[in-house]
């Protein structure tokens, strides 16, 4: 009876290994454009809708427009920190990078590194004091002065009832006189609500 229960027992554990070793991973490849919301969480379109909407306000903001009528030039922008004041880890990089590509192919700005790229930069500068030729070399302390800093932040509102929620996102943008500090240009964006219901689990 013992020996007949473990050749059972040693059945169901092969068959297990090979159901295992058998199992595997579909890919499908979609449209960049696609919408997926699997988690119910900000997500690539959550940024896409997002980006369009605002970057198409910011382009067409009377600052710029001013600016490059009374000075005859464009003006020069430099990406501020875009603060994630949401519950949920956002990348926020990822939103002022689509914000950077779009306003420069706009034709309409110039952009200049950001500070967390400038060290990298600096560094480089510095070292070709020593090691470059003197033709070559690139003077210091010859960087372009930013007019305008574009700065911004990532909030959300979260109700939630039993097994169903709500999340709302809101996201800001704002474009500012380094030298004055005044706000020349505000943008909102509240189009992303979704509302997740959760199964109730049965035991």
């Amino acid at each position: 009876m013992m020996k007949k229960l473990s050749l059972i027992g040693l059945v169901v554990l092969l068959a297990f290994v090979v159901l295992v070793g058998c199992s595997s991973t579909k890919v499908d490849r979609v449209s960049p454009d696609t919408i997926t919301d699997l988690s119910g969480y900000w997500n690539d379109t959550d940024v896409r809708i997002v980006a369009e909407s605002l970057i198409a306000d910011c382009v067409n903001a009377p600052a710029i427009t001013n600016y490059i009528r009374n000075n005859n030039a464009l003006p020069v922008v430099i990406v501020g920190n875009f603060r994630n004041d949401s519950d949920e880890h956002i990348d926020t990089s990822i939103l002022t990078k689509k914000f950077e590509v779009a306003l420069i192919n706009s034709g309409k700005v110039d952009f200049v590194a950001s500070s967390s790229e400038r060290g990298e930069i600096r560094q480089e500068r510095e070292e070709q004091q020593a090691w470059a030729s003197e033709e070559t070399a690139k003077r210091l302390a010859n960087e372009t002065g930013a007019d305008f800093m574009l700065i911004g932040s990532v909030k959300t509102m979260v109700d939630q009832l039993d097994n169903t929620s709500t999340r709302t996102y809101w996201v800001y943008a704002e474009l500012i006189d380094i030298e004055s500090n005044r706000k020349l240009w505000l943008g909102e964006n509240s189009e992303i609500k979704k509302v997740i219901t959760k199964s109730k689990t049965r035991m």
